[in-house]
């Protein structure tokens, strides 16, 4: 045992090995790769539900939307959660954006995780946000699908948006499911 000892601590490799033995690197661990089937399926479900998105920045806002929208798309007040108040959005952090988008009814986080409840809302005018870090206060919902669902993070209550997972970089909050300040 000593001549072993000897040997492993002369390697200086930190590993333990016995003589005529390669160690073995360690399991991959996370999640599998996903094939190119599977894939397809999960863009083409973002897609289906996402069609005719339209980024609405070089557009005139419709008349009601005037004192939401800046001259540059952007929103002119703060976001709020229709049920507590609490601030979701800062004025001037996201884009004006039609989006016809589908959005389960409102309830609690863990009635929306199972996704089980087809009936909701096709949403057609969000405010998008293009990094999770502006929202001010939002929660996410367990993936439903290729789907997160975004939720008031003090009562829980939504979906108030929308985000694919295949696009990092689009959150979208539907404009009937939250008040302005």
């Amino acid at each position: 045992m000593g001549r072993l000892r000897s040997r492993i601590q002369g390697e200086g490799s930190g590993r333990l090995r016995r003589a005529g033995v390669a160690a073995r690197s360690p399991p991959r661990l996370g999640k599998p790769r996903q094939r190119s089937s599977e894939r397809s399926r999960r863009d083409s479900a973002c897609a289906a539900v996402a069609e005719g998105a339209v980024a609405v920045a070089a557009m005139e806002p419709a008349e009601p939307l005037n004192d939401l929208v800046s001259a540059e798309g952007r929103n002119r007040k703060a976001v709020l959660c229709q049920r507590c108040g609490s601030r979701v959005l800062q004025p001037g952090t996201a884009l004006f954006s039609r989006r016809q988008l589908f959005l389960p009814s409102m309830r609690k986080k863990p009635a929306l995780a199972d996704g089980s409840n087809p009936d909701g809302d096709l949403l057609q005018e969000h405010w998008l946000v293009d990094d999770m870090f502006i929202f001010e206060n939002v929660g996410f919902t367990k993936d439903v699908g290729n789907i997160k669902f975004l939720v008031c993070a003090d009562c829980e209550i939504g979906p108030i948006g929308w985000h694919c997972l295949d696009d990092k970089n689009s959150f979208y909050v539907a404009l009937e499911r939250v008040s302005h300040e």
